[in-house]
């Protein structure tokens, strides 16, 4: 059974978070800690990247049809690539991504990457919370079709690996709605008991050992916080804030930029999990109205309760 609701809160907290965490790439001049600290949003509009052009895809096609067909999904990826390149695409996936909408098998494009090894990046990862969401009674669901849904672009087991993380993480936030919130060292090891083997697990698994006051700083040092753009220095960093704040997307959000590393991505996949449980209905309206929109051709159309942001 398969939950288009959640799904639909997973996207609107994922757009939100990556167009929240791009817009602290602040200017050289200033002092983005110290802007943080006082809590003050950045200036609009907020633009949303490549991370939400992938989700929308990923998500409509979902809609449709209500698993992942890779072929046809590589083919849709690709095509809004040639659309809009100019949504902050990684090198990698311009190539992979313009190869395909030349008429390249994915499986032969993605495969070739880095050497025959394909991409570890975090592409895979940042646009699949929703996914995770879609499917929330089906752990094996979830897990299984975030590996189709990664394997399109992204060849490298880490990459997978960040991408069932995700999925799983979501799925996982969407099912306990109701109920409340686990502890974060809980939640991560629940996450890791999903993930194969390699970087990306053993890192969540050092994550759920941190003590509760460890400071994001120190998270981010010691996890990464997407520096290196790869899944395992993004990953487990982003789904550790998620999980100190399953209940407070605003609050996952503002923690979660404070890692300082590709900051859009990380906020996007912990946005993407927080909502899946929460909805955004808790964000500031100021934020909703701050955020590019969503485009309708993604099919997202949720209950207004659900975007519905708070007076502040």
């Amino acid at each position: 059974m398969t939950s288009p609701q959640h799904a639909h809160a997973g996207l609107d907290g994922l757009v939100m978070g990556d167009a929240f965490g791009d817009s602290w790439f602040t200017r050289s001049d200033e002092n983005a800690e110290e802007l943080w600290a006082a809590r003050a949003p950045r200036p609009r509009p907020w633009l949303w990247t490549d991370d939400s052009a992938m989700a929308f895809v990923l998500f409509a096609h979902l809609t449709a049809r209500d698993e992942i067909r890779p072929d046809a999904l590589a083919e849709e990826l690709a095509a809004e690539y040639a659309r809009d390149p100019r949504r902050k695409y990684g090198p990698s996936m311009h190539g992979v991504l313009r190869d395909i909408r030349e008429g390249g098998d994915w499986r032969a494009v993605t495969s070739a990457r880095f050497g025959g090894q394909g991409s570890y990046g975090n592409g895979a990862a940042m646009r699949v919370a929703p996914l995770g969401a879609w499917f929330r009674d089906d752990l094996p669901a979830a897990r299984d079709q975030a590996t189709l849904s990664a394997l399109t672009t992204h060849a490298h087991p880490e990459a997978v690996a960040g991408a069932v993380a995700v999925a799983v993480a979501a799925a996982l936030a969407a099912a306990g709605a109701s109920q409340g919130a686990p502890s974060r060292p809980e939640f991560l090891r629940e996450v890791a008991d999903q993930v194969p083997d390699g970087d990306v697990r053993s890192r969540l698994l050092v994550a759920a050992t941190f003590p509760e006051r460890t400071s994001v700083r120190h998270a981010a040092t010691v996890l990464g916080s997407g520096t290196l753009i790869s899944a395992p220095d993004t990953v487990p960093f982003a789904l550790w804030s998620a999980a100190g704040h399953l209940d407070d997307l605003t609050e996952a959000l503002w923690q979660t930029v404070a890692g300082w590393g590709d900051r859009d991505t990380t906020c996007a996949i912990a946005g993407g999990v927080v909502a899946s449980r929460t909805g955004t209905a808790g964000v500031p309206t100021s934020w909703h109205d701050a955020r590019e929109p969503i485009p309708t051709w993604s099919r997202w159309n949720p209950p207004a309760a659900m975007t519905t942001g708070s007076r502040s």
